[in-house]
């Protein structure tokens, strides 16, 4: 068991969600399945209650709950991509999953968790600080899905 690992509440259909992100990103995979010993608020017994499972090399457990507690953006994984075909794979698996777009690289999936899809030169850019940081942030401020060609023309400005 690792000594820290992310706990994702969901409303009863984590292994759903576990068994997308492992068939999405790279590393990923889905672990043991917990199942309830005995009837409880939102499920009964039998129900998958835990579900183990690792989003590119990051360590989680699915928790099905109930509705009590929904995602927000207070919560997200970023992934970084090192170009646009990467960016458009992520953003594509996602929101063509019944996930919704937002904007400067983040989307939903259809669970309700938040993504960031973020390319490197993006962040990159952001790390390099004064007049290219501003143009690349000025650009991204504008996308939904982030368009690396645009960021790389912000750049170079």
């Amino acid at each position: 068991m690792n000594k820290n690992t992310i706990c994702l509440w969901y409303k009863g259909d984590a292994e759903a969600a576990a068994r997308f992100y492992a068939e999405t990103f790279p590393n990923s995979s889905v672990g043991a399945v917990q199942y309830a010993p005995g009837d409880y608020p939102d499920g009964k017994k039998g129900d998958a209650l835990v579900v183990e499972f690792t989003v590119c090399g990051i360590p989680c457990i699915g928790l099905n709950g109930g509705p009590q507690f929904p995602q927000t953006e207070a919560f997200s994984f970023q992934i970084a991509t090192e170009n646009q075909e990467e960016t458009d794979r992520y953003w594509n698996a996602i929101v063509g999953n019944g996930g919704q777009e937002s904007q400067c690289g983040w989307c939903k999936d259809k669970w309700g968790l938040n993504w960031q899809i973020t390319p490197r030169t993006l962040t990159e850019a952001m790390a390099a600080g004064g007049d290219e940081a501003k143009r690349a942030f000025e650009v991204m401020m504008t996308m939904q899905k982030i368009d690396v060609a645009k960021i790389d023309a912000a750049r170079r400005g």
